[in-house]
């Protein structure tokens, strides 16, 4: 392994990139492994081929093509795991329409933001999960939906919004049933899907993810064919996968980690997806791994801890397992030994990235060393240019801390219809600034040390602290609010915040935590909230969330 001398690393790979569209990419893979298992989805009773599911894609591409969508058009998907969203994110990716993640614990203040931000033509929703109802949310939000004929829809407030397409075998007045979509297509549709295959470009948007900035409402990351293709083709190289690799994938499809280094590492490779449940249940994956004889298994620290410390953990045969992909947090030693002696996960695999670079940028490697493996998120992937600055973007000396930054393939092509934050985090020579503290070693090692953005980070989802804020001071009582993260032993971080109440007004922290259920997610909702007076400050008047952080960890340990 080659030295290097300042904080500048290309990553080395040994393969050509994939410049092709995800479609025929799936199409090729079809051709070569038509009797692989290509999909398994355990709660949903699903076991497909490739051949089988191929056909079924083709059913949906054809069906939205006759419903009237096109290149460029945006396709939300709103709920949880489900075979109804493998099918979407590829049949969009083979007729070149947007699919958009919408995350399942949206409720109505998000959803809104996020239809109309990108202008979403067509919804596909679940009916319901947990405590999500989201037809009801839906008619909610759209009262028109009820009167309307499907597929016709004109709504004031979402004037883009013409179709809403539900999962699931009831009728709902107003919107199309899914099953009943991939019914439509037929021989002109067929014909235009097959000219589609060459005219769509590897360069093209394909999808976008809403991913929580420091300022503002989340923000629309724009990602091609050729960004997520290639990320979960080079991540499921690096985990050595060939076309019998069984990957056990408990991590959400909204986020990238589910559909980019899930879905995309194995359709890359031919290899099976098995989804063991609509979300993260801990014996669910167990029993998923076991059953199907899964050799992969993705997660966050938080998920391989609930299943290495579940009750009847004992009771399942997991030795089939190799490797893997951890993301969202360091792995600790107690952690990573615990792996590999009780779950037979030797390879697995430490990632780090962004959604902004398709998700990773980083990865360890399996032969690397345990402190490689825990006190580092790994070297530069493939053909990706990491760099490290500081403050007066100069690449820092070897294990000096500044800014990570990113160059390369996976880059997005920005936020969608955001010019002005695309440009404050995409410089004109290309590179993307994360707002990550790292250091880099001689080696090309990366640790990351903290963060210049104020982001929370809560069982490995991004928060962003301003996107609280900005809802809370909707709250009639509330007149200032700053909402912080503090450390918790379970989740990582947990969403606290200070606030200030109008003059003579008064209220409970139940009644802000009964303020946000339904509008935001679960987990934006603080869970420690402070009834303050004033804030502390600089002289110049800045306020020191910092500080504010301290004081609360303080009060929190000594009132163990």
């Amino acid at each position: 392994m080659s030295k290097i001398t300042k904080s500048y690393i290309c990553g080395e790979g040994s393969q050509q990139l994939i410049y092709n569209t995800i479609g025929n990419k799936f199409e090729e893979i079809t051709n070569q492994f038509p009797n692989n298992d290509a999909l398994v989805v355990c709660h949903q009773n699903i076991k497909w081929s490739y051949k089988q599911l191929n056909e079924k894609v083709d059913e949906l591409a054809t069906g939205l093509l006759a419903l009237g969508l096109s290149k460029g058009d945006r396709l939300g998907i709103w709920g949880p795991n489900s075979y109804e969203w493998v099918l979407t994110q590829l049949a969009t990716a083979k007729i070149g329409v947007i699919m958009v993640c919408i995350n399942p614990a949206y409720r109505l203040f998000e959803l809104e933001y996020a239809l109309n931000k990108v202008e979403c033509k067509a919804i596909i929703s679940a009916e319901s999960f947990k405590s999500s109802q989201y037809l009801s949310m839906l008619n909610q939000l759209v009262p028109e939906l009820k009167a309307s004929q499907p597929g016709k829809l004109n709504s004031a407030k979402f004037p883009h919004l013409t179709t809403v397409i539900r999962m699931g075998d009831d009728e709902t007045p107003g919107m199309y049933n899914f099953n009943t979509i991939c019914q439509w297509g037929g021989k002109e549709e067929q014909e235009e899907l097959t000219k589609l295959r060459v005219t769509l470009q590897p360069d093209d948007a394909i999808n976008i993810q809403f991913t929580s900035g420091t300022t503002g409402q989340p923000k629309g990351a724009t990602l091609t064919h050729c960004n997520i293709l290639n990320n979960g083709f080079i991540c499921a190289s690096g985990m050595k996968f060939t076309d019998q690799d069984r990957l056990c994938i408990p991590v959400p499809l909204y986020h990238c980690f589910g559909m980019v280094l899930g879905v995309l590492a194995c359709v890359s490779h031919g290899a099976t997806m098995v989804f063991p449940s609509e979300a993260f249940e801990p014996l669910s994956t167990l029993q998923a791994v076991e059953k199907e004889k899964c050799t992969a298994l993705h997660g966050v620290p938080t998920m391989f801890i609930m299943e290495l410390e579940h009750p009847e953990f004992a009771n399942y045969n997991v030795s089939s397992l190799r490797t893997g992909i951890m993301a969202g947090a360091t792995c600790p030693v107690e952690l990573m030994n615990g792996l590999i002696e009780k779950m037979n996960l030797s390879d697995i695999l430490i990632g780090y990235g962004q959604t902004e670079v398709s998700p990773l940028n980083h990865m360890t490697k399996p032969d690397d060393s345990l402190d490689n493996r825990t006190q580092t998120v790994g070297r530069a992937l493939p053909y990706v240019e990491i760099k490290i600055i500081n403050e007066f973007g100069q690449v820092c000396e070897l294990n000096e801390p500044g800014e990570v930054c990113t160059r390369g393939y996976s880059v997005m092509k920005g936020y969608w219809c955001d010019d002005e934050k695309t440009r404050e985090t995409i410089d004109d020579a290309g590179w993307l600034h994360s707002g990550d503290i790292g250091t880099m070693d001689e080696e090309g090692y990366l640790k990351i040390t903290g963060r210049i953005k104020d982001m929370i980070i809560r069982g490995g989802e991004n928060i962003s602290p301003r996107e609280i804020e900005e809802f809370l001071y909707t709250h009639p009582k509330i007149t200032e609010v700053q909402v912080f993260g503090v450390l918790d032993e379970k989740m990582g971080e947990e969403v606290c915040a200070w606030i200030q109440l109008k003059e003579d007004a008064k209220a409970t922290s139940e009644e802000i935590i009964d303020f946000c259920k339904g509008q935001i997610t679960h987990y934006k909702i603080p869970r420690h909230i402070d009834f303050v007076t004033e804030y502390p400050m600089t002289i110049t008047g800045k306020i020191q969330k910092f500080k504010m952080r301290d004081l609360k960890q303080e009060e929190l340990a000594s009132s163990k």
